[in-house]
Formats: structure tokens, sequence, C-alpha cells
């Protein structure tokens, strides 16, 4: 009983930090034409609610493409759809075709907010509640409510979401993937991913550890008994999801295909949102290599788009293989999580039209093993808001990012005590440092090495947050600032990556993992 009412109190916290964040401001507030993401969501409930399914995703004098038109999978749009709904009852302007466009109000926004609200409370934070209870470490050494506190108030998340305006659905549909497939609900968790997916196509990012850990689930039950059987109800549950998800598409050819144009423009070129046209100027700046390289390197005036997009893929591709190897050859939850979040970053740092929102799909599998490295996770968790700071502070969200980032700091401190986490154990490299052993003599100051480069990370984004906030930037180089956060972020997150990566490699131990048979 005393866990359930800790667990309440937790979320009654987490509710009201969102709650406050999304008072402020949210993306495009009151900056015509174009508005924000708020006004995309709002957007496609106007269109989803107004016009037949077959013109979703066309171009068409009631449906300007260029104008926020749908660029995510059918569930986005049934989700849509459903708000608007609600919306029309509420107030017909809020949705009225044409006339809508860039609506602004107090009731308005009350009623958008809520809507994220019910998302978080139907889908996220459920998942987030039943994944710390399941967590059999948590109860020998923390409690499940300090991890789900630790998780809920993760900054990010909630700026993003509450603050500059996004649905928490894919993100937690993925979580219940996650949860599913820890008490070995294998279809269940592949219809979970399958709708994740459906939801936003960037959840790709985590399809290849989901692959790779089922497959290998496969391999080790015997591709002649069991595991046949096995791959076979996985095939088929993946079929059957998509289909249903696709149904009011699939009569017609060219609606899937320009619904999949739609998902993925890749004539659009390496970046999305990143166009370092000069060194002093990008509109949005993305902590990935592709961005922080443009700076020196101009490639997208030196390589063709196609050339683009295949050197990204080869690079995304060899930067996650040696995980999802071995996450096929031994495969475990435990390695599972780790891979979730190596793939998830490999993606992030070198695929095509990355947004730095995307940060936030390897922020969410990084809460996941807070419990297990807690400083690792926490630095990490803190640089991917970090990375966030260009496009919270376009949306006015300075304040909230200055509150909840020292507090969550706070929190994280207080709850796992992090500082004293930083010996080669504490961070699970004891079997990287044995075999580094008569080669490496500073290995035994590593602690200190640790902490004295966290504090150090710690001072030099807080030093860029003040100085992006109060001092203007020089008038010859007006994005010095934001492309300061990008480059700082990017190596971080190179340094996370190798981290990550060498964790996978040399762990053999695959702690409170239950044999595969």
């Amino acid at each position: 009983m005393e866990k359930w009412s800790l667990m309440t109190v937790t979320v009654l916290l987490a509710l009201t930090v969102r709650w406050a964040v999304s008072l402020g401001s949210y993306s495009g507030a009151g900056k015509p034409p174009m508005y924000g993401d708020y006004e995309a969501q709002r957007h496609w409930q106007e269109i989803t609610y107004n016009l037949p399914i077959r013109q979703w995703y066309f171009n068409t004098s009631d449906n300007n493409l260029l104008y926020w038109g749908l660029d995510y999978p059918p569930l986005t749009a049934y989700h849509s759809f459903v708000c608007a709904y609600i919306a029309k009852l509420i107030n017909p302007d809020w949705v009225a075709l044409h006339s809508s466009r860039g609506y602004e109000s107090q009731p308005h926004k009350l009623f958008m907010r809520t809507t994220v609200f019910v998302a978080d409370l139907l889908v996220y934070i459920p998942a987030v509640i039943l994944y710390c209870f399941s967590l059999k470490e948590t109860s020998a050494k923390k409690k499940a409510s300090t991890c789900a506190l630790c998780i809920l108030l993760y900054p990010g998340l909630i700026l993003i979401d509450h603050g500059h305006f996004q649905y928490p659905l894919s993100l937690g549909l993925a979580l219940w993937a996650v949860l599913c497939l820890s008490h070995d609900w294998d279809l269940l968790g592949s219809v979970a991913f399958c709708l994740a997916l459906n939801y936003k196509q960037m959840e790709l990012y985590h399809s290849l550890p989901f692959f790779c850990y089922l497959l290998g689930k496969c391999f080790k039950k015997g591709l002649k008994g069991k595991g046949l059987v096995l791959l076979a109800k996985l095939a088929g549950t993946v079929l059957v999801s998509f289909a249903a998800c696709w149904l009011p598409f699939g009569t017609d050819v060219e609606q899937i295909m320009q619904v999949l144009r739609r998902l993925f423009p890749i004539d659009r070129g390496l970046f999305e949102a990143c166009m370092f046209s000069s060194p002093t100027h990008c509109p949005d700046k993305v902590a990935n290599i592709w961005c922080s390289l443009s700076v020196l390197i101009k490639i997208k005036n030196v390589i063709s788009p196609r050339t683009q997009l295949k050197l990204s893929f080869a690079v995304t591709f060899l930067s996650l293989l040696p995980a999802c190897i071995k996450l096929t050859v031994q495969p475990s939850l435990r390695g599972f999580k780790f891979a979730l979040v190596s793939c998830a970053l490999s993606f992030f740092l070198f695929s095509f039209q990355v947004h730095e929102k995307s940060i936030l799909l390897v922020s969410v599998p990084v809460c996941l093993i807070i419990n297990e490295i807690p400083f690792m996770a926490t630095w990490f968790l803190l640089v991917s808001t970090f990375s966030l700071l260009p496009l919270l502070q376009k949306d006015g969200l300075l304040l909230p990012y200055a509150t909840t980032t020292p507090a969550f700091l706070a929190v994280c401190l207080a709850s796992f005590s992090i500082l004293d986490k930083t010996s080669a154990e504490d961070l699970q490299l004891k079997a990287f440092s044995l075999s580094l052993k008569g080669y490496v003599s500073w290995f035994k100051s590593f602690p200190r090495i640790v902490r004295s480069l966290f504090l150090l990370s710690l001072s030099l984004m807080g030093v860029l947050s003040v100085l992006s906030a109060a001092v203007p930037p020089p008038q010859r180089l007006p994005d010095l600032f934001p492309l300061a956060v990008a480059v700082v972020s990017c190596l971080h997150f190179l340094l996370f990556l190798v981290y990550f990566n060498v964790l996978i490699l040399w762990d053999s131990k695959n702690r409170g993992q239950k044999k595969i048979s």
C-alpha cells in the first residue's frame, strides 16, 4: 500500500510540473504565416475532420501540403481526427476548413494542452509506472517511485510535449512494447511497437533492436521447433497490425505511395531542418554529425542529394551494426535496452533528415536504464535537454528550461547519489577495464577523471545557456550561440555513443536475465 501512495505522490508531482510548463508559450505562438508545431497539430485536425481520407495526404485546393501537410503515418491522422471530433463539439470554429488557419485563443489552448495531458495519462505515464514496478533491481536498491520520479521529471520530454507542443504517444507505445517484451509477451510487444511505428515513422530508430532481439530469441529456441513457431507468429502479428493501420489506404496503390512519399521525402536532401547556407546561419541547429560538420564543410554544396543519402545510410548502418550483431547472437533484455539507446543514438547522429526533437528517441531508452547506470544516464539526459536549447529559446521556454533542468539534476543527485557512482564497476565498465589492464595506467584515477569531466560539462552547458539567454551575439555571427550548443552537444553524443557500444560489446554478464529456451 505504501508503494502505491508514494507512486501517487510521484505522479501528482510530475503532473504539476507538466501543468506549470503548459501555462507558458508554445511553438509558433503569434508568429504568422506558418506559426509552429501547435498550429500543425491543429491544422491536421482541421484537415482530417473536413476532408475525405483519400485527400489527407494529397495536395488539393483544400489541402495545401506546403502549409503543414500531413507527414506522419496513419495513426497520427486518426488521432487528429478523434481530437477534431471533440473540438467540433466544443467550438466548430477551432476546426473550420480554411477559416481556422492560425486560430489562437485561451480556450483553444486549454483544449490542445488537455489533449496532451490525456495522452500522457492514458499511455506514457502508466507505462513508466508499470515499468518501474517491474524492475527487479529497483526493489533491492531504490524504490520504484524514486525511479519513476526521475523518469517522469526528465525535462526534455516535458518541455517538448507540454511546452513546445507534441504528443507523447509514439514514445509511450514504444515503452509499452518494451514492458511487454520484459514479461515475455512478445506478440503484444510487437503489436505495441507496430502501433508506435505507425504513429511516427521516427520509431524506426528503435526498430532494429526490436527486430534483432526477437529474431535472436527465435534462433535460441531453434528454427526447427519453437523458434520457427514464434517467428511465424511474430511475422503474422506484424502483418496484421500494419494491415489494420493502413486499411483505409490499402485499396489504392497510389494512396499508399503518396503516404510513403510524405513520410520519407528523400528529395529534400540530407538536412531536414538544419541547412547551413553559411557558417553564420542555420534555421534550426541539430546536434548531429552532419550539421556540425557543415560548419566547416558545406556538404550540401559538395555532395549530391543521392550521394548524401547513400553516405548517411552507410555510416548509420556501420555505426549500429556491432550492437545489432551482439543482440542477435546473445539476446537478453538488458542487452536489448542498451541496444535501444545505442541504435537510436546512431540514427540521431548519422541518419537522414534529423530534427532536434529526435533526441527524445534516445532519451526515453536512457530513462529505462537510469537505475542501472544513474551517473551516465543523468549526464546524457542533461545534455539531451541542453541540445534543445535553441528550439526552446525560439519558443519562449527559457524560464521552464532554467527551472526544470536544475530540479531534475537535484532529484537525481538525491535519489541515486550519482557523484558517488563513477567507478568502473558503477559505470559497468569493469570487463572493459580488465581488458586494458597493464595498458592504461590512469584507470586507477578513473572515478576522479569522470567526475571532473562531468562538472566541466555542466559548467560549459551552464555558461552557454546563460550566454544564449542574456548576451546578444556578434552582428556578424548571429547564430554563434545556437551553433555552439549544437557542436558541444554533438561532441558529447559521440562520446556517449562510444561508451554505450563499449558497454554492450564488453558485457557478458546479462545480470538478472531469464534464460531463453
